[in-house]
């Protein structure tokens, strides 16, 4: 959710509304060029499109670390602490890129794809996969986790599209008034959560709330729920969270 411009609802888009973009035409015609060159594509990216990526890896790390987890000792919990304090790095680099972009007043539409598709990393598939290597681990978990996971590419995917819409009210200096729906970033909550539950060692056999329908095709932890409720809250149209 990084604030790459005040156009939309959770900040992706910001890069592709910074004023006075002296370097974007430039980067398009690197990309868009016959001529191939060595690291061209390396070279059309600005400074805040590698700080980006910096939030698309930190997801990715916490990717492999909950994979880690569930390869080695399941009473060696520190993977799981990795996977998760991965994740607020990511939102330190999420917040960066558009401050980087702003201070430099160099954008482009790459840029915007770039920092949905990181957040979707960070903070849509990454705390899925924590949640995986805590515990939740049955067929309708995976279910309700990927339906968390859709909901967050979905808000960005909407929000790519809408963010240059104007149907978002501005205020003078042209930042939108609110958020539509929760921002993606917000499912750190969800791992400030886990992290507890794994401080108190209530992984695996022991998340709270247990398991419903032991040994049925619904067998399923109730917990999975919190992060269906969560990828509804940010698909939410009609849920404004103000902008601070």
């Amino acid at each position: 959710m990084s604030k790459r411009s005040g156009g939309g609802s959770n900040g992706a888009a910001s890069k592709a509304s910074v004023a006075d973009e002296p370097s974007y035409d430039k980067q398009k015609d690197l990309l868009s060029s016959t001529t191939k060159g060595h690291f061209s594509l390396l070279k059309a990216l600005h400074m805040a499109d590698y700080i980006t990526e910096l939030n698309g890896f930190c997801g990715i790390m916490s990717v492999f670390s909950s994979l880690r987890y569930c390869l080695g000792d399941p009473a060696d919990k520190s993977n799981l602490y990795l996977a998760l304090i991965f994740l607020p790095f990511g939102l330190f680099f999420d917040f960066m890129d558009g401050r980087v972009a702003r201070w430099r007043k160099k954008s482009s539409m790459m840029g915007q794809e770039l920092d949905s598709l990181a957040d979707l990393i960070s903070f849509g598939l990454a705390p899925a996969c924590v949640a995986f290597s805590i515990g939740l681990r049955t067929t309708l978990d995976h279910v309700l986790l990927a339906v968390f996971v859709l909901c967050g590419l979905t808000r960005l995917a909407r929000f790519n599209v809408t963010a240059t819409s104007g149907n978002i009210p501005k205020d003078a200096s042209g930042k939108a008034s609110y958020f539509e729906g929760t921002p993606v970033p917000t499912t750190l909550g969800l791992d400030a959560l886990m992290a507890y539950w794994v401080s108190q060692g209530w992984v695996l056999d022991q998340v709270p709330g247990g398991v419903w329908f032991a040994g049925t095709a619904l067998e399923v932890h109730p917990v999975a729920a919190m992060f269906v409720v969560h990828g509804c809250l940010m698909c939410s149209k009609t849920l404004h969270v103000p902008k601070p």
